[in-house]
C-alpha cells in the first residue's frame, strides 16, 4: 500500500500561512512598517493604490539589505531578529516568526529594491506568488522599497470578500494611526491615490495624538505616569466629560508595541464607572514599560495578543493610576447650597457685618411676617389663577409631547385617534425607568425596549422615503452651519457616501483635518442633531454588513440605520404616558416590529411561568 502523507511544497505551506498572518490590506502595512521600524529607518512612507488592491508600497531609510539577504528574507522562518529559542523571552524588535514576508509573496506579486548605505549598488528582486522570476543588480537610495501588487490575485475568494475600498483604506488608516502613536519619533507619510493623508514629524506622544486626531483633543487630555518595580506606565486618558458613545480611541502599548488586552480595558473602564454614562467610552493611550523576560507575545502570528506574567499586580496599579488620575484631574462638584438643610447651610454674614461664630446673621426685622402684604391677602383668586395657568401649560406640554420631538410626519394621527392597540391595552402600559415600558400580553408580560422600538419605527420611515422613487429629498439649511470631526481615517467613508448623502439632503463640505462643515439636513430629521446624524451614517457605513440578496442598496439601509440611530430619543429621556402610548402604537403596526435596525429585539415575553420562577 503506497503511503499517503506527503510533504507540502512551499508555496501551498506559505498560503496556509498567509491565512493567518495577511488578513487583508491593513496586515500588510502592519507587517512591512514594522519590518522598516526593525530595520532602523527614521523616515517611512506608505503609498497605497485602490486601498491596498493594486499597490502597496513602504519606502524607508533603513539599514537595507544585501543581495543574499534580500533573496533569503522571503524564505519561511528566516528572520535577523533571533537565533535561538531563548531570545523570545529578550525581544526589542516588532518581527521576530520570519513568516511575514514569505505569507505576502504567496499571496501577490512583489518588487524589492532595497541597498545598504556601505554598498555602491542595490538589488531588485520580482516574486510572484512565491516563485521567483528575477533578481538584478540596480542603482537604488539607501534603505529599502517593497512594492505588494495585486494582493491576493491568486486567491480569488480572499479577494473576493475584501470590503469596499472606504472600509479597507479606513482599516489601513486606522493600522497607521497604530503604528504612528507607537512610534513618535519617527518621520511617517500616508499617500493614497497621490493624496496625501497623514505626514507626520518626529514628536512627543502627546503631539503625535494631536497631530493625528485633531488639535481639539489637546484640551481633554490628561496625563498618567507611574513608576514601579513591576512595570512603568505612561500615557494619557480622557476627562470623563469627552468620553464617547461611539469611535473611542482606546490604544495600549508594551514595549513599543500594540496591544489587545481585554483584561486591562476593563480595569480601565472601571475607573470611569459612575462617572460617565453607561453607554459612552473613554479614550486613552498608555504604553507599559516591562521587563521582557516577564511577558509573551509569540501567542498569535499578529502578535497583539500578549501575555503577562504578573498581569493581576499590573492591573491593579493601572487601576490604581488611572483612578487616581482621574480624580486629580478633574474639577470638584460644585455644591448646592439651595437644597442643604439648616444645619449643613454655611453662615454667610451681611455685607459690612461681622458674623457670630455661635449663630447666623439676621439681616431683616425680628417681627418681619411677609405674609402679611395685602397683595397676598386674596387666597382664592390667587387659587384659581393658578390652577389656569397650570392646566394651559399641562395642556401646551402635552400637545408638544405629542410630537415625539418633532420627528412624527405631519399626516400622524393624533394620538387620540383610534390606535391599533385596545384602549384597555393603552391604559394598561406601565413606564419602568426611563428606557422601558411594560404592557399585558395574551402570553403573559411584554418588555418593550422604547428607545429600539422607536429606532424600528424611524428607520422604516427613513427607508420608506429613501427608497420611494419621488425625486431628492427636500433639504433643511441650518442657520449655523454644524461641524464635525471625523478623523483622517473616516475621509474615504465619508468622500464615498457624499453623492449618496446629497441625494437625500445633506449638503457637506470639508475643512481639513477630518473636520466638515454640515450645511443642511434632510428636512425628515430636522429635530435631530446634525453631528451626532452624520457620525450614526460613517458608522453604520463603516460596518459595511448587508445581506447580498438584498433587493435595497446596503449604502440606503445603512444611511437609514444611522439616522434612526441619531433621531430616536435618548435613553435617559424621560417620556409621557402619551408618547410611550403613541411608540408602542406605531411599533404595532410594523410589518416587523420585532429588532430594531441592529438585529436587536425591540421587546421581549415574560410568559407565566417564567414569572412563577422569579417568585
Amino acid at each position: 500500500m503506497n503511503d499517503i502523507i506527503k510533504l507540502l511544497p512551499d508555496s501551498v505551506a506559505n498560503q496556509i500561512a498567509a491565512g493567518e498572518v495577511i488578513q487583508r490590506p491593513a496586515s500588510v502595512v502592519k507587517e512591512l512598517v514594522e519590518n522598516a521600524v526593525d530595520a532602523g529607518a527614521s523616515e517611512i512612507t506608505v503609498i497605497i493604490k485602490d486601498a491596498g488592491r493594486s499597490l502597496i508600497q513602504v519606502v524607508d531609510n533603513g539599514c537595507g539589505m544585501s543581495a543574499t539577504d534580500a533573496r533569503l528574507a522571503f524564505e519561511r522562518h528566516s528572520t535577523s531578529k533571533i537565533r535561538q529559542a531563548d531570545d523570545l523571552f529578550e525581544l526589542h524588535t516588532m518581527g521576530f516568526r520570519g513568516e511575514a514576508l514569505a505569507s505576502i509573496c504567496a499571496v501577490s506579486q512583489v518588487e524589492l529594491k532595497t541597498m545598504r548605505p556601505s554598498d555602491s549598488i542595490g538589488t531588485r528582486l520580482i516574486i510572484s506568488g512565491s516563485k521567483v522570476e528575477s533578481q538584478t543588480p540596480e542603482a537604488c537610495t539607501p534603505g529599502s522599497n517593497m512594492m505588494v501588487k495585486n494582493l491576493f490575485f491568486n486567491v480569488p475568494a480572499r479577494r473576493k470578500f475584501l470590503k469596499k475600498d472606504a472600509v479597507e483604506m479606513s482599516n489601513i488608516i486606522h493600522e497607521f494611526e497604530r503604528l504612528a502613536l507607537v512610534n513618535p519619533s519617527l518621520e511617517l507619510t500616508l499617500i493614497h491615490n497621490d493624496l496625501t493623508l497623514h505626514r507626520l514629524p518626529p514628536a512627543n506622544l502627546r503631539q503625535r495624538i494631536i497631530d493625528l486626531f485633531g488639535k481639539q483633543l489637546n484640551d481633554k487630555l490628561i496625563p498618567v505616569e507611574t513608576d514601579t518595580d513591576m512595570v512603568r506606565i505612561n500615557g494619557f486618558i480622557v476627562r470623563p466629560e469627552h468620553c464617547r458613545k461611539r469611535n473611542s480611541l482606546q490604544y495600549l502599548f508594551v514595549n513599543g508595541r500594540n496591544m489587545l488586552h481585554p483584561y486591562f480595558r476593563k480595569a480601565i473602564l472601571q475607573c470611569y464607572e459612575g462617572l460617565i454614562p453607561a453607554d459612552e467610552q473613554p479614550s486613552y493611550f498608555l504604553n507599559f514599560t516591562v521587563d521582557p523576560q516577564t511577558i509573551d507575545v509569540n501567542i498569535h502570528p499578529t502578535k497583539n495578543e500578549i501575555k503577562f506574567e504578573q498581569e493581576q499586580s499590573i492591573r491593579q496599579i493601572l487601576y490604581a493610576v488611572v483612578k487616581e488620575t482621574i480624580g486629580r484631574f478633574s474639577a470638584a462638584p460644585e455644591i448646592d447650597f439651595t437644597n442643604l438643610n439648616d444645619e449643613l447651610r454655611p453662615e454667610i454674614p451681611a455685607p459690612g457685618s461681622v458674623a457670630s461664630p455661635s449663630r447666623p446673621v439676621s439681616s431683616t426685622p425680628s417681627g418681619y411676617n411677609p405674609f402679611r402684604s395685602s397683595s397676598a391677602t386674596n387666597w382664592d383668586e390667587l387659587y384659581r389663577n393658578f390652577t389656569s395657568a397650570r392646566n394651559e401649560a399641562l395642556s401646551s406640554e402635552l400637545a408638544g409631547e405629542s410630537s415625539l420631538l418633532n420627528s412624527l410626519p405631519e399626516n400622524e394621527p393624533d394620538i387620540s385617534d383610534p390606535l391599533p392597540l385596545t384602549s384597555n391595552q393603552t391604559e394598561a402600559i406601565i413606564p419602568i425607568g426611563t428606557r422601558f415600558a411594560a404592557l399585558p400580553d395574551s402570553r403573559g408580560l411584554r418588555i418593550i425596549d422604547l428607545r429600539r422600538a422607536h429606532q424600528t419605527i424611524l428607520y422604516d420611515r427613513f427607508l420608506t422615503a429613501l427608497t420611494s422613487n419621488q425625486g431628492p429629498l427636500p433639504a433643511q439649511r441650518l442657520i449655523f452651519p454644524g461641524r464635525v470631526a471625523l478623523g483622517t481615517a473616516y475621509e474615504p467613508i465619508i468622500q464615498e457616501l457624499e453623492p449618496q448623502l446629497a441625494e437625500i439632503g445633506f449638503d457637506i463640505a470639508p475643512l481639513g483635518g477630518g473636520e466638515w462643515s454640515i450645511n443642511a439636513v434632510p428636512a425628515i430629521v430636522d429635530a435631530a442633531n446634525p453631528e451626532e446624524l452624520i457620525k450614526a451614517i460613517i458608522d453604520e457605513a463603516a460596518t459595511d454588513v448587508e445581506a447580498a440578496d438584498s433587493p435595497i442598496r446596503p449604502i440606503v439601509r445603512r444611511i437609514a440605520a444611522g439616522m434612526a440611530r441619531a433621531a430616536a430619543v435618548k435613553a435617559d429621556r424621560k417620556l409621557s404616558a402619551a408618547e410611550i402610548s403613541h411608540i408602542v402604537a406605531q411599533l404595532a403596526a410594523l410589518s416587523a416590529p420585532g429588532f430594531n435596525p441592529a438585529g436587536k429585539p425591540t421587546f421581549t415575553v415574560i410568559n407565566e411561568d417564567e414569572i412563577a420562577k422569579m417568585l
